[in-house]
C-alpha cells in the first residue's frame, strides 16, 4: 500500500502493476522475474522488503541476485529498501549486517533520512540520517558481495577483513515516520515511513526522469557514482553529513548511512541529459 500511494502521488501518470508471491526466496524471485519479463518491459521495479543477508541461504541469495541481473540486462532499474534497523539490520548479535536484496550490486539500495522542511515554501531546514525513537536506517559493508567497479573510488571501508566489498546504501531520501508520508489506510489518514517509502520514491523519480529523457535509465548506479570521490558527492545530490546508524557515522561524500545523499531532481535530470 505504501509503495502504491507514494508512487501514485509522485508519478500519478505512471501505470503500476503489483505482484504478490509466497514469502520465500523462490516466491520473491518468481515475482521479480515475472515483473522484469512482462510486456511492455517496465521502466523500474520497486522492492520494499528484505532481511539481513546472512539470514538468506546461499542458494536463495544466488537465485534472487540472478533475477536482478536479468533486470539489469533488460534495462530495468530496481530500487530496493536498505532496511530499518540500524547497522545491525536487526541481527540479534548486534553486529553489523547489510540487508538483502539491497546489498546486491544490481540493486539501487535506498537508505533513509529524517527531514525537517516547510512544505509551503519547499524549504529544507535540516536533514539528518534517520535514527530516532521510531527506528533507524540500515547500511554498511556487505559480507557476501564484492565491491562493484563503479563504487571503487568513493571510500567504502574494507569489508570486515575481506577486502573490497559492496557498500550500502547508494542513495537516500526521507524515511523517518516522524517526518514521513501521509497515506490513506482504511479511509483514515496516517503518517508512516521507513526505507520502504524511499524505494518507491526513487522509483517514481526514475520514472519521471525516464519520461523527461525519452528513454529507460536501466541500472543507474554506474552513472550516479560517476564523479564521486572520497568526501565528494556528485552533481544531483545533497550530501547528508549529520548523524549515525550505530556502527557507522556520516562523512562528507558517500557513507554507509545515506550513500551519495538525497536527490535534487532537476540537477539529476540535467546531468543525465548530458550522458
Amino acid at each position: 500500500m505504501l509503495d502504491i500511494e507514494v508512487i501514485g502521488a509522485l508519478a500519478p501518470g505512471a501505470r503500476q502493476v503489483v505482484y504478490f508471491a509466497e514469502n520465500s526466496a523462490q516466491g520473491f524471485t518468481d515475482a521479480i522475474s515475472t515483473a522484469v519479463f512482462a510486456q511492455p518491459t517496465p521502466t523500474v521495479v520497486s522492492i520494499s522488503w528484505g532481511m539481513s543477508q546472512d539470514s538468506w541461504t546461499a542458494q536463495g541469495r544466488a537465485i534472487l541476485d540472478a533475477a536482478l541481473a536479468d533486470a539489469a540486462a533488460m534495462g530495468v532499474t530496481v530500487c530496493v529498501a536498505a532496511g530499518d534497523d540500524g547497522s545491525s539490520d536487526g541481527d540479534p548479535t548486534g553486529q553489523a549486517h547489510t540487508d538483502f536484496p539491497a546489498s546486491s550490486p544490481r540493486a539501487l539500495a535506498c537508505g533513509g533520512t529524517r527531514l525537517d522542511a516547510d512544505a509551503a515554501t519547499s524549504t529544507v531546514n535540516s536533514e539528518t540520517v534517520w535514527n530516532d525513537r521510531n527506528g533507524s536506517a540500515s547500511g554498511g559493508v556487505s559480507r557476501k558481495f564484492e565491491q562493484p567497479v563503479w563504487q571503487a573510488k568513493v571510500g567504502v571501508p574494507d569489508g570486515n577483513g575481506q577486502g573490497r566489498r559492496r557498500g550500502v546504501p547508494d542513495v537516500s531520501a526521507n524515511a523517518s515516520p516522524t517526518s514521513g508520508y501521509r497515506v490513506l489506510i482504511r479511509g483514515r489518514d496516517e503518517v508512516i515511513g521507513g526505507t520502504s517509502a524511499v524505494a518507491p520514491l526513487w522509483a517514481a523519480l526514475t520514472v519521471r526522469l525516464s519520461e523527461a529523457l525519452g528513454r529507460p535509465l536501466g541500472m543507474l548506479q554506474p552513472v550516479l557514482y560517476a564523479g564521486a570521490a572520497p568526501g565528494v558527492s556528485p552533481d544531483g545530490f545533497r550530501d547528508i553529513v549529520q548523524g549515525d546508524i550505530g556502527d557507522f557515522a556520516t562523512t562528507p561524500g558517500w557513507d554507509a548511512c545515506t550513500g551519495l545523499g538525497v536527490p535534487d531532481g532537476q540537477a539529476l535530470l540535467a546531468r543525465l541529459a548530458s550522458v
